[in-house]
């Protein structure tokens, strides 16, 4: 796993900069659970990180505002019984946050105006259901 992290064609996240804590994981596995590290803590400082383009930076710390401690972004895989397979789980999970919050913004919606017709139609529904309320009421008002 020695291997750069591809998250967009502008964002690749060198092995260096990626940091990964080992702990026990609760959950299934018997009783190697006591004894193997499978749980998997990766890191990446996102507001340090040459890796990342200074345009591209604020937009990741201004989405992942949140999800930040001090600038670092931390994911936690322990879905798994073996280590190396929460390893792959975190940086598959770190590339997908990240790729998001990479993601730029939609956009503007250009408001439109109601065709002639549609307004037309409105209306004429509205007058029939007016006059049909006028038709319920009893005669001796």
């Amino acid at each position: 796993m020695v291997e750069a992290l591809r998250v967009t064609s502008r964002l690749v996240i060198p092995e260096s900069e990626l940091s990964e804590r080992f702990s026990r994981a609760s959950g299934p596995g018997g009783q190697g659970v006591n004894t193997t590290s499978s749980r998997v803590e990766l890191s990446f400082d996102v507001s340090r990180s040459p890796a990342v383009p200074d345009d591209l930076r604020k937009r990741l710390l201004a989405r992942l505002n949140s999800k930040l401690s001090g600038g670092v972004l931390t994911i936690v895989a322990s879905e798994h019984r073996e280590q190396l397979a929460n390893r792959r789980a975190a940086r598959e999970r770190l590339a997908t946050v990240l790729r998001q919050a990479a993601a730029p913004p939609p956009k503007k919606r250009r408001p439109t105006k109601p065709t002639k017709g549609s307004q037309e139609r409105r209306l004429a529904a509205k007058k029939r259901r007016g006059q049909l309320k006028r038709n319920r009421r009893s005669w001796d008002e």
